[in-house]
C-alpha cells in the first residue's frame, strides 16, 4: 500500500519544488585502488555514459518496445519534460540538491560529524557527461 494515493502527483510536486531525486545507482571505488590506476574513475564514467546512452535509446525505440504498457511513450515524454531530458544525469553539479540533501541527512543523523564539499566525495574524471549525445566529454 502506497502512502499516498496519488504518489505520482505528490513525487512530482517535490521534485519541483526541492529538486531531489533519489540516485539510483552509485559506483564506489577504493582510494587505494584510484591512487595506484587513476585512469579507472575516467573508464568506468565512460563506460556507464555508453551504458546509460544504449539503455536511453533503447526505452525510446518505440516501434519495439519491451513492455506493452498503454501509456509508455506519453510517460517517457512527460519525464523528458519534468527532468529536461534527462532523469538520471550524472554529475555533481546536476545532482548537487540530492546529494547535499544526503549530506546534511548524514550529519543531522550523526552518521558523519560534519558536512563536507560534496567534490570531495568524488575523484575527478577526465570530462563530464553530454546528456545530449550520450556521450563523456
Amino acid at each position: 500500500m502506497r502512502l499516498f494515493p496519488n504518489y505520482r502527483d505528490v513525487e512530482r510536486d517535490y521534485y519541483r519544488r526541492t529538486r531531489i531525486f533519489p540516485i539510483m545507482h552509485l559506483i564506489a571505488l577504493r582510494r587505494d585502488i584510484y591512487e595506484q590506476n587513476p585512469f579507472i574513475a575516467s573508464s568506468l564514467f565512460d563506460a556507464m555514459c555508453e551504458s546509460k546512452e544504449r539503455a536511453r535509446m533503447r526505452m525510446r525505440d518505440v516501434g519495439t518496445l519491451q513492455y506493452m504498457l498503454p501509456w509508455m511513450t506519453a510517460d517517457l515524454d512527460e519525464l523528458d519534460e519534468i527532468f529536461a531530458g534527462d532523469a538520471w544525469p550524472y554529475g555533481i553539479d546536476p545532482n548537487r540538491p540530492t546529494l547535499e540533501a544526503l549530506m546534511r541527512y548524514l550529519c543531522d543523523q550523526a552518521i558523519v560529524k560534519s558536512t563536507m564539499p560534496i567534490e570531495d566525495l568524488f575523484v575527478p574524471t577526465r570530462g563530464r557527461y553530454d546528456r545530449w549525445s550520450g556521450r563523456a566529454q
